[in-house]
């Protein structure tokens, strides 16, 4: 799985003009499952979401999680993270997971974020979205599952 995590003041998700999510302070989650995903890289990414330390304590430096400082996770799935535009100029998608899979892989952590405490606010998987935020820094992570132990 690959996140593309970005610190926000606010973030929301439309679909067909209608907000159907929205947070205040926290992470929007950009979620891209790969076909070679499992459970365990769901579950594994969840863990480092919540515990990723990018928030200011009071010395100005990020050394504070999501959950530390309250903050709310907007997840929204986006196949496009796993685009390679090594040939040519248009993405090839063959590394994406197909679309079962990714929802479920995607609603795996989704559930595993709200096991460790979150009420996660999502997209709606597959749909035309339109995302908006209002970046906090900028700060933006990217984290991936591969070459991590095997559970």
């Amino acid at each position: 799985m690959r996140l593309v995590i970005q610190r926000v003041k606010r973030a929301s998700v439309a679909v067909e003009g209608e907000c159907i999510s929205q947070i205040g302070s926290g992470l929007l989650v950009l979620a891209g499952v790969s076909h070679d995903d499992t459970p365990f890289d769901a579950r594994y990414l969840a863990a480092k979401t919540s515990n990723l330390r990018i928030f200011e304590d009071e010395d100005g430096k990020m050394n504070r999680s999501v959950a530390e400082v309250g903050g709310e996770i907007l997840s929204v799935s986006q196949f496009t993270l796993y685009g390679d535009c090594a040939k040519g100029n248009r993405p090839s998608f063959i590394q994406a997971a197909r679309p079962a899979q990714g929802e479920a892989l995607f609603d795996e952590y989704v559930q595993a974020l709200e096991k460790l405490g979150f009420s996660p606010h999502t997209g709606r998987f597959g749909a035309e979205m339109q995302v908006e935020l209002l970046n906090d820094g900028p700060v933006t992570i990217i984290l991936e599952s591969t070459g991590r132990t095997k559970e």
